[in-house]
Parts: structure tokens; sequence; C-alpha cells
């Protein structure tokens, strides 16, 4: 799967959204989460395709 982003800033958004995201799933699970930059992939890589982000490991 290819991921593009259009523009730095858009790229930067989606990290903040990601960070955003990853904050609520680990209050959720009340721990920290070591592989964050893993998870933080997968979800830039959904957002940008389109697909569902709540099946989020």
């Amino acid at each position: 799967m290819e991921i593009v982003y259009s523009s730095v800033q858009e790229l930067e958004q989606s990290l903040r959204d990601a960070a955003a995201a990853h904050g609520r799933h680990e209050a959720e699970t009340g721990r920290e989460d070591p592989d964050w930059p893993t998870w933080y992939a997968d979800y830039m890589a959904r957002t940008q395709t389109g697909k569902s982000v709540s099946d989020q490991p």
C-alpha cells in the first residue's frame, strides 16, 4: 500500500491526529504503548486510505 502526503502540513496534521488518537488509546488501555511507532504508522495509513481506524491494535 502506498501512502502519500501532498504537503508537509498534511503530514504534520496526520502526526498530530495520530498522537491525539494514541493518547486516547493509552488512556483506554491504562498503560503506555512502547510500540507506538507501529501504532502511529497503522493509524496514519488507515486514515490516509479511508480505512476504519476503529480496528486499531
